[in-house]
C-alpha cells in the first residue's frame, strides 16, 4: 500500500508532518472523480495567506492539510483524463475549478460555482474552500484535470526552471493580477504595500508591465532590505514619516499612478507605535490617499468574511472601517477576490521559460524539505524575507 506525509494544522501556532491517507479519484463529498489525476508532488510553497490560519485567526479544524500551490508529476489518470498523460510534469493553479459552470467559461475561476457547497470558489488545503485536501505533501489528488492543469513543453527545460515554474501556482499570477487590475501600464508609477512573496511578485509584475517605477512599502527592516536588492524603491511604514511624504521624496509628488494591496486584512499602523498594533483598515485608507484621481487599486490582499481573532470588534464580523468616501470623491476603481489563476499562467510560464522575469531571486525562493516545513512555517511568521519551496521528494533540494 503506497503511503504519505504531509503537512498538517494541529493548533493554533503549531504544524507538524504526519502521515496521511494516500490520494484516491474521491471528490470531498466522496464522489467518483474520473476527470481527476494523482500527482507526486515535485514542489509545494508555503504561501503567505497559510500562517493566517496557522495563527488561529480562522475556523480551520485540527488536522487538516495544508497547502494549495503545487507542482507536480502525474502518476495516475482517471477513465475520463484526455490531455493530460502519465509522466506530464504539471502546474496546479490554487483555485479548483470545475469549467464547465458560467464563471468557469468567463475564465472566473477564483470563485467556480459547482466545487464548494458552501460558497463560490474552491482551493486545496485552505479553510471554507470546499474540503479539497492541501498539497503540502508527498502526493495529492487533483480534479478536472483536463481543465485546471497547466503542463509544461519540456520536462527538462521546466526542472531547470523549476524554482521559478513553482510560482506559477499562486503568487506569481496573483501579483500579476493586482498589477493588471490596478492599471499598470509603461511609465507608471506604482505603490506596493507590503514587502512579502505576493508583495513583491505584485512589484516584479509591475516592471514586466513597464512601470517607470515601482516603490514597495513596509514594516519589516529585511524585508524591505531585500526589495531594494532585487531593484526595487522601498519606504519604511515604521517610521512616522507619513507615506505621502516618504513618496513625495521619491517622486516629487505625493500621489502615485497605481496601488496594489498585498496585505490584506492582518494589516498593522504606521509609525513607530501604530505598527504595534493591528489595523485592518490602514493598508486601503492609506492607498486611497496616495493614488491620483481617477486611479486603480488592486487588492489580492486576503480578506475575510470573519475574523474572530481580531482586536477590531467590527472587522470580527468582516466590517472595516474604510474611508470610502474619499475613494468615492476621488473616483477611484477598486479591484478584489481570489486570483483567476489560469487567466495568466500560461502567458507567465513563458516569460519565465524565457528570461523576462526572475521570480524566484526577487520573492527570495530558499527550497527546504517536508521534514523542515514547521521551520519554515515559523521563520515566514517570523518576517523572514523567503519564500519557502517544499521538496517532498528530494527532487532538486541537494542543487538549491
Amino acid at each position: 500500500m503506497p503511503t504519505n506525509r504531509g503537512v498538517v494544522y494541529v493548533q493554533p501556532g503549531k504544524v507538524e508532518v504526519r502521515s496521511i491517507e494516500f490520494p484516491k479519484l474521491v471528490t470531498p463529498a466522496g464522489k467518483r472523480a474520473d476527470h481527476a489525476v494523482i500527482l507526486k508532488i515535485v514542489s509545494t510553497n508555503i504561501c503567505g495567506s497559510d500562517p493566517h490560519m496557522v495563527r488561529g485567526r480562522t475556523t480551520a479544524p485540527a488536522g487538516m492539510v495544508l497547502g494549495h500551490e503545487i507542482t507536480g508529476e502525474v502518476i495516475e489518470i482517471g477513465r475520463d483524463v484526455e490531455t493530460i498523460n502519465i509522466g506530464d510534469l504539471v502546474s496546479v493553479p490554487f483555485n479548483v475549478a470545475c469549467g464547465r459552470c458560467p464563471l468557469c467559461k468567463e475564465q472566473q475561476t477564483g470563485v467556480c460555482l459547482n466545487v464548494n457547497p458552501a460558497r463560490a470558489g474552491g482551493a486545496y488545503g485552505y479553510v471554507d474552500m470546499g474540503g479539497w485536501i492541501g498539497g503540502q505533501a508527498e502526493y495529492v489528488m487533483v480534479p478536472y484535470a483536463d481543465f485546471n492543469l497547466l503542463k509544461f513543453p519540456d520536462r527538462d527545460q521546466a526542472l531547470e526552471k523549476i524554482r521559478d515554474l513553482t510560482c506559477l501556482t499562486d503568487i506569481l499570477p496573483t501579483g500579476y493580477h493586482g498589477a493588471v487590475s490596478a492599471g499598470v501600464q509603461p511609465g507608471s508609477t506604482v505603490y506596493i504595500a507590503g514587502a512579502g512573496p505576493v508583495g513583491l511578485a505584485a512589484a516584479a509584475s509591475a516592471r514586466l508591465l513597464g512601470a517607470a517605477v515601482v516603490i514597495v512599502g513596509d514594516i519589516n527592516p529585511a524585508r524591505l532590505e531585500h526589495a531594494r536588492k532585487v531593484g526595487f524603491e522601498t519606504v519604511n511604514l515604521f517610521l512616522d514619516a507619513s507615506l505621502g511624504d516618504q513618496v513625495a521624496q521619491l517622486l516629487r509628488t505625493n500621489e502615485v499612478d497605481c496601488a496594489v494591496d498585498a496585505v490584506g486584512f492582518e494589516a498593522r499602523g504606521h509609525g513607530h507605535d501604530g505598527a504595534r498594533t493591528e489595523a485592518p483598515a490602514t493598508v486601503l485608507n492609506s492607498l486611497m490617499e496616495i493614488t491620483r484621481a481617477a486611479g486603480k487599486i488592486g487588492i489580492p490582499g486576503l480578506y475575510v468574511t470573519e475574523d474572530p481573532g481580531s482586536s477590531d470588534k467590527a472587522a470580527q464580523t468582516g466590517s472595516l472601517s474604510i474611508r470610502f468616501g474619499l475613494g468615492w470623491a476621488k473616483s477611484h476603481s477598486f479591484f478584489t477576490g481570489q486570483t483567476p489563476v489560469m487567466k495568466y499562467n500560461r502567458a507567465l510560464m513563458q516569460a519565465i521559460l524565457w528570461d523576462r522575469i526572475n521570480i524566484a531571486e526577487v520573492v527570495g525562493v530558499e527550497v527546504i524539505s517536508l521534514d523542515d516545513a514547521p521551520r519554515g512555517y515559523a521563520e515566514f511568521d517570523a518576517g523572514a524575507p523567503k519564500k519557502f519551496v517544499i521538496d517532498p521528494h528530494n527532487l532538486f533540494t541537494t542543487s538549491a
